[in-house]
Order: C-alpha cells, then sequence, then structure tokens
C-alpha cells in the first residue's frame, strides 16, 4: 500500500485499514445511460484521473455495482490492474437494475450473494476490502442482510463490513447482529443533518465515517458557475438538485467566493476547503472525493494534508448561520 510520506493514515473504526484522508470516488466515472448519471464520460479520462489519485497518494477507492450499472467496478479493476498501485477497493450493494436499466432495492440474501459475485468478477479481485449495503432498503430486511454480509465475510470474500445513508436506529438495530466497521453518510457544509445524532453515534461507537459529497456534487470546487448550472447535460442528475437551483444557488456561489478568499491565502482551491470542512468534524475519518480527469485529481490532492485553521472554520460557520437555505 503505497502512499505520500507526508500525509497521515487514518484507522477505519474496528477494521484493519489505514486510510488517506481523502479517498477516490468513482460515482461519475460510471458514465452516462443511467438514472443518476453525471452525464458523458471518457474513460481514458477516469482511468487517468484514478492514476493520478494513486500517484499522489490516495489510497483507497470508493464505487457501487450501481453507478454505471456495473461500469464503474469495471473502470475501477481497469485503472488498478494497470498501476504499480495497490489501493483498498471498496464498494456496495442493494441497488439492483432490470434489462432495460431500471433500479430497484433488494436486500434478500440470494440478491446479496449474486451481487457480491457481480462485484468480484468485475472489479477482479478475490476479496473485497469494504463491503457496504448502499441504503437500507427494504428496511425491514437490514438485519438479514447484515447477517447475510457477515457470512460473506466468514467465507473470506470480504475483509470488512459498512453501512451507507443509515439512520442511528438502523445502526443500532444491526449492531446486536454483529458489529459496523464503517458508515458512509452524506455530509457537507450544505447537508449537515447527520451532526445531529449519525455522527456522534458513530464516534461514540467507534464506527468510521467515510462522508460522501463534502463538495456537494462539485457544487463548491470553485468550477460551477450559475450558467453552468443551467448549461448541465440532461443526462446529469444534477440539474435536479435544489441546491444548483435558485433561489439557493446564488447563496451557494457567495459560499464559494468565501471558500475561494480562504484557499486563496493557502493556495488550494475552494473545492479543497470544503474537503477540509469535513475532515475538521472529530467523526470524520475520511472524505470521499470524486474526480473526472487527471487535472480535477491535481487540483483536489492537496485536500490530502490541508486543514482549516479555527477563525477559518468559524467565518464559514459563520457565513452558513447568517445566510440558512
Amino acid at each position: 500500500m503505497s502512499t505520500a510520506p507526508s500525509v497521515a493514515l487514518r484507522t477505519l473504526g474496528n477494521s484493519g485499514l489505514q486510510l488517506t484522508p481523502i479517498g477516490f470516488g468513482a460515482w461519475a466515472i460510471g458514465g452516462a445511460g443511467w438514472q443518476f448519471a453525471w452525464g458523458p464520460q471518457d474513460d481514458s479520462d477516469s482511468i487517468a484521473a484514478i492514476h493520478r489519485a494513486l500517484d499522489l497518494g490516495v489510497n483507497w477507492i470508493d464505487t457501487a455495482a450501481i453507478y454505471g450499472l456495473g461500469h464503474s467496478e469495471e473502470v475501477v479493476a481497469r485503472a488498478v490492474k494497470s498501476s504499480p498501485q495497490k489501493p483498498y477497493i471498496f464498494t456496495k450493494c442493494s441497488r439492483r437494475w432490470n434489462a432495460d436499466g431500471s433500479i430497484y432495492s433488494s436486500l434478500e440474501p440470494n440478491s446479496l450473494a449474486e451481487e457480491l459475485e457481480g462485484s468480484l468478477r468485475r472489479l477482479g479481485v478475490e476479496t473485497i476490502d469494504l463491503y457496504q449495503i448502499h441504503w437500507p432498503n427494504p428496511e425491514e430486511e437490514i438485519e438479514r442482510a447484515w447477517e447475510t454480509l457477515v457470512r460473506f465475510r466468514q467465507q473470506g470474500k470480504i475483509r470488512w463490513i459498512g453501512v451507507s445513508n443509515f439512520s442511528t436506529e438502523q445502526m443500532q438495530r444491526i449492531q446486536r447482529v454483529a458489529p459496523i466497521s464503517s458508515l458512509q453518510p452524506p455530509y457537507s457544509m450544505l447537508r449537515r443533518a447527520v451532526e445531529e445524532t449519525v455522527l456522534p453515534f458513530a464516534q461514540a461507537q467507534g464506527i468510521g465515517v467515510i462522508n460522501y459529497s463534502p463538495m456537494v456534487s462539485g457544487l463548491l470546487t470553485g468550477k460551477m458557475t450559475a450558467e453552468r448550472a443551467a448549461a448541465l447535460p440532461e443526462s446529469d442528475w444534477r440539474r435536479t438538485n435544489v441546491e444548483f437551483k435558485e433561489p439557493r444557488l446564488s447563496r451557494n456561489m457567495r459560499l464559494v467566493d468565501l471558500l475561494r478568499e480562504i484557499g486563496s491565502g493557502h493556495s488550494v482551491t475552494p473545492g479543497v476547503v470544503a474537503v477540509a470542512w469535513t475532515l475538521h468534524n472529530p467523526a470524520i475519518t475520511a472524505a470521499i472525493v470524486g474526480g473526472r480527469s487527471a487535472g480535477q485529481v491535481e487540483e483536489l490532492a492537496p485536500a490530502l494534508a490541508f486543514r482549516l485553521a479555527e477563525d477559518e472554520f468559524a467565518r464559514i460557520n459563520a457565513f452558513l448561520a447568517a445566510n440558512p437555505a
């Protein structure tokens, strides 16, 4: 496992996984042609982005079977196979698709077994480092699904088990079955609901947390403008996101101006500041940072080491308090 020498690794919950503070998020590289796509994506750009992230020291990749209806996992496999670095690979289950591309949820043991075999095949590995239940749906089946993941682990097909998008109460339920290594919630300065109970619970229980969308799906990178938001492709799910539309968009662009001002004093982008804001929370182990090109990865790589000073953190929070959604 290679990483940049100056980056302090963080242990993910009760697992033996030692993570860099940011990992490569592989949602967008699933490409177009499915319900939650980010628009067209060139696979060669995706592979170059992953290679650059690994070269710069990132030591884990997070994907899911549903991203691109299996395509993201295939691209991750191609990138890792052609790189001298061998990162941890995390993926997720419970979201499936029909032949016509329509998406459905299943936590049935036989369905999870099919998903696991599909992910192992697409990723080209014998064991997945972290296997996560993507969504707690259907909710009444989460205990049995968790028992199934425990069995997969006993079979040696996965190393550690985690959950994504689970509430405190749902985590309490499955904890009675087996310990949780990690939680993957949405968390950013525009999406803070998990601060109330979910993050404190995870921290108290020793559950590692890898947050997704710290830059709000590209909104806080500094590259998004009102014109670009209006011109997003029809196939880009963000066209329907309330944060990308008025009246919130103008407020969010003013927030980006503040992040740019803070970042400029450290020669980092607004996106790096946005990621650092989430890493400031002691419950967060590491953040998932997406990249669609090597250039994007290079701009965001400083988030491996950059941390906000307390006064900078306070300035951002003051803006958020004064400008509620």
